[in-house]
C-alpha cells in the first residue's frame, strides 16, 4: 500500500464522469446484490448536484460521493430512482447516500477527503445534520467519526439485515471535521449499501 502518486481533487460530477461513477458503483456492489444502476445514481445526483462529488487522483476519477437533502430519519429507497422534484420537502438534514473509492486506492484516507468536502459543503449550505445508512459492519468506523446509531429507524427493503441509520450534527466551526489523511478499516466506510 504505497502513497498516492499525484494530486487529489474533489469536484462536482460532470457529464463525462458518469461511466466511471457507474463502473465504480457496480464494482463495489454488484456481487452484493446492491447495485442501483445508472438511472438511480443519476437521479440522486440530479436531486442535489451541489452535494455530489467526484474524487480525482492523477486527474482521473477514483471515487465519488452522492448526498442529497432528505428529511431526518428517512433515506432513499434503493429499488427506485428519486422523483424528479426530489424528496417531499427541503431538509436541514443532508443524507450521505453513497461513498466509493476505487479498490486499488482504498485504505489511503481518500474517502475522508470526500467526507471533509461534504462536511464543509453541509456547513456552507446551513444543514444541521448529516445522516447515512451504515452497512457491511461499518458502524464502528462511522461512530469514530461522530455518527450516532439510530437502530429504531425503519429502513426500506434492500439495505441488508445489518444496516443502521446514523447521523451527526454538522460542526459549526470545523472542529469536528474529519481529517483527510489516515486509513479506513477493511476497504473503507460502508454507506447506503457498501464500500469506499
Amino acid at each position: 500500500m504505497g502513497a498516492v502518486s499525484g494530486g487529489i481533487r474533489v469536484r462536482g460530477i460532470a457529464e463525462r464522469d458518469w461511466d466511471a461513477v457507474v463502473a465504480l458503483e457496480a464494482d463495489a456492489y454488484t456481487a452484493l446484490g446492491l447495485s442501483e444502476g445508472r438511472a438511480a445514481l443519476r437521479s440522486r445526483a440530479d436531486a442535489s448536484p451541489d452535494t455530489c462529488f467526484v474524487l480525482d487522483v492523477d486527474s482521473r476519477p477514483a471515487g465519488y460521493l452522492l448526498a442529497l437533502p432528505y428529511p431526518a430519519f428517512r433515506c432513499p429507497d434503493l429499488t427506485r430512482p428519486e422523483a424528479p422534484d426530489g424528496p417531499a420537502d427541503p431538509s436541514a438534514n443532508l443524507h450521505l447516500h453513497d461513498i466509493v473509492v476505487a479498490p486499488h486506492l482504498r485504505r489511503r484516507g481518500l474517502a475522508r477527503h470526500l467526507l471533509l468536502h461534504l462536511t464543509r459543503t453541509a456547513r456552507a449550505r446551513e444543514h444541521e445534520r448529516i445522516s447515512l445508512v451504515s452497512v457491511g459492519g461499518s458502524e464502528a468506523f462511522w461512530s469514530a467519526r461522530g455518527f450516532t446509531a439510530h437502530p429504531d429507524v425503519a429502513l426500506p427493503d434492500g439495505y441488508g439485515p445489518h444496516a443502521v441509520y446514523m447521523s451527526r450534527p454538522v460542526p459549526a466551526d470545523g472542529a469536528g471535521d474529519p481529517e483527510p489523511g489516515g486509513t479506513a478499516p477493511h476497504g473503507g466506510p460502508s454507506v447506503h449499501h457498501e464500500a469506499s
